[in-house]
């Protein structure tokens, strides 16, 4: 019943919402190369222009995508071991190359809910752009054909977990570090 469930999800994205506009868009925001010169921007503003926060932020969202990307694709999809739709359904619109790899959890949609998380727990303004970028992320690996509905779920939900767990650590650490370092300060601003 799942599996059904999925299919007709699958096809009513992959043909339901086919148009020439989505054909030509949809392709592009799967590619993690269109947004290569976005994510350097990014690194650029949280390093250099958004303080302490933004440096902090850049190591919790440094060490969340190595996390969520070896665990999942290393571990999580080959123990599940679910075969990409592009190789098993018939009469998929395949935009792009269907690629070899096991499909559960989507690795782009756990990567970009898991960054989605990082900052918006540092940045909270910036949450409904943030999200929406994971959002048309996980929904275009669809719409190309390359995964499930529920991959890109699992996806979501598993980059989430991990962000939340890896940006709790970050946080603390700094707290234990930022606190040493203040007693450090306030020890030497005593007069002698």
């Amino acid at each position: 019943m799942f599996q059904q469930i999925d299919e007709w999800l699958f096809y009513a994205i992959n043909h339901g919402w086919a148009n020439p506009i989505f054909d030509k868009m949809m392709p592009f925001i799967t590619q993690v190369d269109s947004w290569v010169l976005l994510y350097l921007l990014g690194f650029y503003i949280l390093f250099f222009r958004a303080g302490r926060a933004g440096r902090v932020a850049a190591v919790a969202l440094i060490l969340t995508i190595i996390a969520t990307d070896q665990i999942n694709s290393s571990y999580i999809k080959e123990m599940i071991g679910r075969i990409r739709p592009c190789h098993v359904l018939d009469d998929v619109r395949l935009l792009m190359p269907c690629g070899g790899g096991k499909s559960m959890p989507s690795s782009h949609a756990a990567n970009n809910f898991a960054a989605a998380v990082v900052l918006v727990s540092f940045f909270r303004r910036e949450a409904f752009i943030l999200f929406l970028v994971a959002s048309l992320m996980a929904i275009s690996r669809v719409y190309v054909g390359v995964h499930y509905p529920m991959d890109v779920l699992a996806g979501a939900a598993f980059g989430s977990i991990v962000a939340l767990i890896v940006t709790y650590i970050v946080r603390y650490v700094d707290n234990i570090i930022f606190r040493k370092s203040l007693k450090l300060q306030n020890y030497d601003a005593r007069p002698r």
